[in-house]
């Protein structure tokens, strides 16, 4: 039976955490704002999904490339959360709690890609 590796890392563990917030916000984004919520649900959900699929890979280097889409997409997730914030769909306080939470998956992604970079 196979394993999957990815239960382990904290940072997998934090995405879930970040899209679970997100996706409580986003029911709360007006219709015309769908667009917005929509993306913003799916980068969050991308930091997870790409962790995953990439510590099946059979290679370092092909997990790194995986974990450097993880973090265009917690990026990704960050431009959202700065319109959603323009737009007043979220508040300030909001942003910065979750700010702290994508500031420590971004160092996360940026050590495992590191520890990656170095074993290829």
């Amino acid at each position: 039976m196979q394993t999957f590796r990815f239960f382990e890392f904290q940072v997998y563990k934090d995405g879930k955490l970040l899209y679970k917030r997100v996706v409580e916000i986003t029911k709360k984004f007006p219709r015309e704002h769908w667009e917005l919520g929509d993306q913003l649900r799916r980068a969050s959900l991308s930091v997870c999904l790409n962790i995953a699929e990439g510590s099946a890979k059979f290679s370092d280097k092909d997990f790194k490339r995986y974990v450097e889409n993880a973090l265009g997409s917690i990026n990704e997730s960050v431009a959202c959360l700065d319109i959603a914030l323009d737009n007043l769909l979220i508040s300030k306080s909001f942003f910065e709690d979750v700010k702290i939470l994508v500031e420590s998956i971004t160092k996360q992604l940026g050590g495992l890609a590191k520890k990656l970079r170095s074993s290829c």
